[in-house]
C-alpha cells in the first residue's frame, strides 16, 4: 500500500519563507555523478559537470599520490538587473572538490584532462609493465 500524501498549501510556503533567505542559505550537498572505465591502457573517469568551463576545473596530485578533483564555479550573483524583480531564485551554484585513491598501476605522470559538453574526463594512463624474457644458456658444471 502506498503512502498517502496530501496537499497543503500553506504548510510548504511558511516554511520556505523562514528557510529561504540570506540569513539561512540552503546546504547543497549534491555530488556530480562520476564514471569510472577501465581497459588495458588506461582507466578513465568521467564527471558530469554541466555548463562548466575548463577555467573552473582542477585537477592535481596531492603529497599522498591522491588525485584530486576541484569544480569551483566563479559566477557571481549580481543585482544589477533593475528590469525584473524575482519572486524567487532557484539557480545556485556549488563547489565540488573529491581525492580520489589511485591504484597502484596509473602513470602519474601522464594523467591528462579536459572538458568537453559539460563532462569532466580525466585520462589516467597504466603503467605498462614489460615483459622480459629472459633466454640464456645455463652453464653446466
Amino acid at each position: 500500500m502506498l503512502p498517502v500524501m496530501f496537499k497543503n498549501s500553506w504548510f510548504p510556503t511558511v516554511f520556505e519563507d523562514f528557510l529561504n533567505n540570506d540569513f539561512m542559505p540552503r546546504a547543497n550537498t549534491t555530488a556530480p555523478a562520476v564514471n569510472v572505465r577501465e581497459d588495458e591502457k588506461a582507466y578513465t573517469m568521467e564527471v558530469a559537470a554541466p555548463g562548466i568551463r575548463k577555467e573552473f576545473c582542477r585537477v592535481s596530485i596531492n603529497d599522498e599520490g591522491n588525485l584530486c578533483l576541484a569544480i569551483e564555479n566563479k559566477t557571481e550573483h549580481k543585482e544589477n538587473d533593475k528590469k525584473h524583480h524575482y519572486l524567487r531564485r532557484e539557480f545556485s551554484y556549488t563547489n565540488y572538490e573529491q581525492n580520489y585513491t589511485l591504484p597502484e598501476d596509473v602513470d602519474k605522470e601522464h594523467i591528462e584532462a579536459k572538458v568537453e559538453n559539460g563532462i569532466l574526463t580525466v585520462t589516467l594512463p597504466r603503467i605498462q609493465k614489460e615483459e622480459h624474457k629472459i633466454s640464456r644458456n645455463i652453464n653446466i658444471c
